[in-house]
């Protein structure tokens, strides 16, 4: 019966059978030290004389647990016997048992699928884990539904612009930007709270390191509030949540890198601030008078944020109208909706929607849109919705926030830019 690596220390002086890849070899003439890697971490293996696997074989060894202080996590297999179950290339493209930092990111992208066995990077993805299922389970214990909604669409909730189009039999539709009208419809059912876990696609024509063409989104639709602070206080509950679990799990993965997740108290802590507000501040810090919240500005508030409330991150809100979409409730020239800045980097946009049918008509009007071109969209709105609103956050946003990643590519299992299909 296989015993996982980090159970060995629980098995001292019996024989035990434990199997995965070579992740290191040291050879010292009669005896070889092998570094054995699973999905649990790592275990050393005594064998010997020369080994005659390479790195990333994938074997089964059979040994005694033996307690040793000198070994990785204090214990390791003697009077080891191996078993090949997949012998590995020698001639691998990147080094598994390296450094990834030393590696370029188009090294680690170009040969994902090695490069995500460096144990470090595939710390990345444990704690992306981490956090979608705290973000669900929180929202299911506020008795929220999960749904999963169609990502082949007739229109984009966004408008026209930023679609990938597909061809669907004879016709062409196109991928979805945003659950957002599902979300809607869904909330207007009767269900009144949801949630979604799923892809979006942006045809942007971005090559930055904030910026992907396939992202994970988590979506959040919620009935009966009164304005866009409703929402804040729910993410600030969802973030309290997410930021204990990774720092409760993933403390190893945290500690690779350097990171640490923001405390309860942090959280509670996070300005609001109005976009015009936002822009005085922005510019007072970086010496000039801006008109818009660009990336520099968004690093700029977090780390005003920072200096005054001891958190990097802030809640813009009131966005002009010109400045949201046409589903955005107005609030005189304003809007009540939001975006979420953490740690310089905008994680989250959201708000009020539009839920009176004679409203949204007039909304149309102003950007230059009908019902009849919004189609049975508008339905959710003539046959009665209840006050609502959500948001969404960008997972590998989140995540690259979270551990301090250079570029959000690195916390996409398979990232997709406007060079990047493969693999």
């Amino acid at each position: 019966m296989r015993v996982l690596t980090k159970d060995a220390a629980s098995h001292i002086d019996k024989k035990i059978t434990v199997k995965g890849w070579v992740h290191r070899i040291r050879e010292l003439g009669a005896i070889s030290f092998v570094l054995l890697r699973d999905r649990s971490g790592m275990l050393q293996i005594v064998f010997n004389g020369k080994v005659g696997f390479t790195h990333e074989s994938v074997i089964s060894v059979q040994g005694t647990a033996r307690a040793n202080a000198k070994a990785p996590g204090g214990v390791e297999i003697q009077d080891a016997v191996a078993v090949a179950l997949a012998s590995a290339d020698p001639d691998l493209p990147v080094p598994v048992n390296g450094d990834p930092d030393k590696l370029s990111l188009d090294a680690v992208l170009d040969n994902r699928m090695i490069s995500l066995r460096i144990p470090k990077i595939l710390g990345i993805f444990r704690v992306q884990s981490t956090i979608v299922k705290a973000f669900a389970d929180y929202l299911r214990g506020k008795d929220f539904t999960e749904i999963k909604t169609s990502k082949l669409v007739g229109s984009g909730t966004e408008g026209g612009a930023g679609l990938f189009s597909v061809e669907y039999f004879d016709t062409k539709v196109f991928l979805a930007q945003s659950p957002q009208f599902y979300k809607q419809a869904l909330v207007a059912s009767g269900l009144e709270r949801v949630f979604e876990i799923g892809a979006a696609y942006r045809a942007e024509k971005h090559d930055t390191a904030r910026h992907l063409n396939e992202y994970v989104s988590l979506d959040v639709e919620i009935a009966f509030i009164d304005t866009e602070r409703d929402l804040m206080d729910l993410e600030r509950g969802i973030l309290k949540a997410v930021f204990a679990a990774v720092s409760k799990e993933n403390a190893g993965e945290l500690a690779a890198f350097g990171a640490c997740a923001p405390e309860s108290r942090s959280v509670d802590s996070i300005p609001v601030v109005g976009y015009d507000e936002g822009k005085d501040i922005i510019s007072e810090r970086g010496g000039r008078r801006v008109f818009d919240i660009n990336p520099e500005g968004e690093r700029l508030l977090c780390d005003w944020a920072l200096e005054k409330h001891g958190v990097d991150a802030v809640f813009v809100n009131a966005f002009p109208r010109k400045k949201r979409p046409v589903y955005a409730y107005p609030d005189g020239l304003k809007t009540m909706s939001f975006d979420l800045l953490f740690r310089g980097l905008e994680i989250t946009t959201g708000g009020r929607r539009i839920n009176e049918y004679p409203m949204m008509l007039d909304a149309l009007s102003k950007f230059g849109l009908t019902a009849e071109g919004m189609g049975a969209y508008m339905d959710i709105f003539r046959y009665g919705c209840p006050p609502h609103g959500g948001f969404a956050i960008g997972l590998e946003r989140l995540t690259q926030k979270i551990l301090g990643l250079q570029n959000v590519k690195e916390a996409s299992l398979f990232p997709r830019d406007r060079k990047r299909t493969r693999p």
